[in-house]
C-alpha cells in the first residue's frame, strides 16, 4: 500500500499553523540551497536545521526514518562507488589494487564528497515532510494553485496523488486474483508473460477508469480549480516563519561563498 504523507496533517504544530503557500515556497528554497552546498560542514548544518524543522512539527520520527531508508538505501552505493573511481595526479598514489580496482589516497579522501551527497539528499527529503505532510493534500495542492503555478500541472499534481492509490488497489486485487487460480511468481518465462499481461490490463482499466471519472467530474460541473472550504489568510508569524527559514537558506550560500567552515569543500 503506498503511504500517505499527509496522514499527520491533523496534528498542531507551528509548522501545522503556518500558512502552507509560504511554508512551501521558504523551505522549497531552502532545500535548493542544501542541494547546491558544495561544503560538508555547512550540509551539516543544514541537517541539524531540517531535523530542527520535523521536531517542530510534530511528526513522529519514525515515521520520516521509516521512509528515510529507501533514499539512504539509493545513495549508499556512492560509499562503495566513489573512493574506487577517483583518482588523482598529486595524492593518487595506490593503496591496493583487485582485479582492475584500484584504491588510493585521493579515494580515501572521496569518502568525505561521497557522504556530502549522501547528507544532502537525505537532508532534502527530510524537508519534504514538514513542507507538504502538514496540511491535507487538498489544501497543499489548493497552496500551489495560490502560487500561480501552471493549473495543468496543479491538476496533474491532484489527479496523481488521488488515482495513484486505486492505480495500487486494483494491482493488489490483481495479483489476489492471479493468486486464487494457483498462480506462483517464478523465474520463468510463463511468469513473466502472466505479470506483463496482468500489468497490460491494469493499464486498460485505468484508461476505463479515467474515461468514465472525465464524464463524471463534467456532469457535475467540474471547471478545472480546486474547491476546499479553507482559505488562506497569512498573519504576522507566518511571515516571520518564512524569513527565518528563507534568510538561514541565504545564510548558508552567503557562508559557502565567503569560504566560512572550509574543513571540507569537496573535490
Amino acid at each position: 500500500m503506498v503511504s500517505e504523507i499527509d496522514m499527520y496533517a491533523g496534528l498542531s504544530s507551528p509548522i501545522h499553523r503556518w500558512d502552507p503557500r509560504l511554508r512551501i515556497v521558504s523551505i522549497l528554497a531552502l532545500i535548493f540551497s542544501v542541494v547546491l552546498l558544495y561544503n560538508l560542514t555547512l550540509v551539516m548544518v543544514g541537517m541539524i536545521f531540517a531535523i530542527i524543522l520535523v521536531y517542530l512539527s510534530k511528526l513522529p520520527f519514525s515515521f520520516v526514518l521509516d521512509r528515510l531508508k529507501l533514499v539512504f538505501l539509493l545513495v549508499l552505493p556512492f560509499f562503495l562507488i566513489i573512493p574506487f573511481t577517483t583518482m588523482g595526479t598529486d595524492t593518487g598514489v595506490e593503496i591496493v589494487r583487485f582485479y582492475g580496482i584500484t584504491l588510493s589516497y585521493r579515494g580515501i579522501e572521496a569518502v568525505g564528497f561521497a557522504a556530502m551527497i549522501v547528507l544532502k539528499a537525505l537532508t532534502a527529503v527530510m524537508l519534504i515532510f514538514p513542507m507538504i505532510g502538514t496540511s491535507r493534500m487538498d489544501i497543499t495542492i489548493k497552496a500551489l494553485e495560490g502560487l500561480h503555478l501552471p493549473n495543468k500541472l496543479v491538476q496533474m499534481f491532484a489527479f496523481t496523488y488521488r488515482y495513484i492509490f486505486v492505480i495500487s488497489d486494483e494491482f493488489l486485487r490483481t495479483e489476489r486474483s492471479l493468486a486464487s487460480r494457483g498462480f506462483k511468481r517464478r523465474g520463468d518465462l510463463y511468469t513473466l508473460t502472466t505479470m506483463s499481461k496482468s500489468i497490460a490490463m491494469l493499464f486498460v482499466k485505468s484508461y476505463e477508469r479515467a474515461d468514465r471519472v472525465f464524464y463524471a467530474m463534467r456532469s457535475k460541473g467540474y471547471s478545472g480549480k480546486v474547491v476546499t472550504l479553507h482559505e488562506f489568510d497569512s498573519e504576522r508569524q507566518d511571515w516571520i516563519n518564512a524569513i527565518l527559514v528563507f534568510g538561514f537558506a541565504v545564510l548558508l550560500q552567503v557562508a559557502a561563498m565567503s569560504g566560512a567552515f572550509s574543513v571540507y569543500r569537496g573535490i
